[in-house]
């Protein structure tokens, strides 16, 4: 099906009202800031442009090869999902133990090249694009395939094209969110900081358990599946 101005800003949209939400730039922003407070703004703002850089790859990647990366290794979704839920919820579980931010201690500042190591894990996979996300780039790949026909004579090109917009405009907004987290920071001071870190992380660790759930909700039937019979 080829695909005219309305299709095309529709499944933009489309694309982006589905990953905004699991992605969460403005809630994981505090996340992040609790993360990477030990560097220097600057710092975090080249985080922030490798995290939005990694995580459009890895969307697109999964929309793209997904599926067949799974199959190749013989990966089920339900296995991700569940081991992504984990890496999440130890995550949201670590930063809501965190102690509290204490002007008294003194923190040793890291370096860019300290913060690059951690700017694929864990900060773009699974905090940025998690389990949910590359679930969510899957079947938005599945989908487009099923939309455009088979072949890429059929328009797909356009259509892959249409929710990589989407896509980067997620990503964009990861730069800005992350970017300015000091600032939000800031603005809230050292008590509202706190107790959005704090909501955050344990809003982190109910999303972990939740796609933890998902996948053993899933599996476990699977699994027992031919048990049963």
């Amino acid at each position: 099906m080829e695909l005219n101005a309305v299709d095309f800003i529709k499944t933009l949209g489309v694309t982006f009202a589905a990953l905004f939400p699991i992605v969460n730039p403005l809630g994981c922003a505090p996340i992040f800031f609790g993360l990477t407070r030990n560097y220097p703004q600057s710092a975090q703002k080249v985080l922030a442009h490798k995290i939005a850089a990694y995580g459009f790859v890895l969307l697109i990647v999964s929309s793209l090869f997904g599926s067949e990366i799974l199959a190749f290794f013989g990966i089920s979704l339900f296995v991700v999902q569940i081991a992504g839920g984990l890496v999440v919820a130890i995550t949201g579980w670590n930063l809501l133990n965190q102690p509290a931010d204490d002007s008294s201690q003194k923190v040793q500042p890291g370096t860019l090249e300290d913060a690059l190591q951690h700017a694929f894990f864990p900060l773009t996979l699974p905090l940025t694009v998690g389990p949910g996300g590359i679930s969510v780039a899957i079947t938005l790949g599945a989908h487009l395939r099923y939309q455009a026909g088979p072949g890429f004579e059929h328009g797909y090109p356009r259509h892959f094209i249409a929710a990589a917009g989407g896509m980067l405009l997620v990503c964009f907004l990861v730069v800005v969110c992350y970017g300015n987290a000091a600032r939000l920071v800031r603005m809230l001071g050292q008590s509202g900081t706190s107790i959005l870190t704090r909501l955050s992380a344990f809003i982190l660790l109910a999303i972990g358990i939740q796609i933890l759930w998902t996948g053993l909700s899933v599996g476990i039937p699977q699994m027992l599946g031919p048990a049963a019979h």
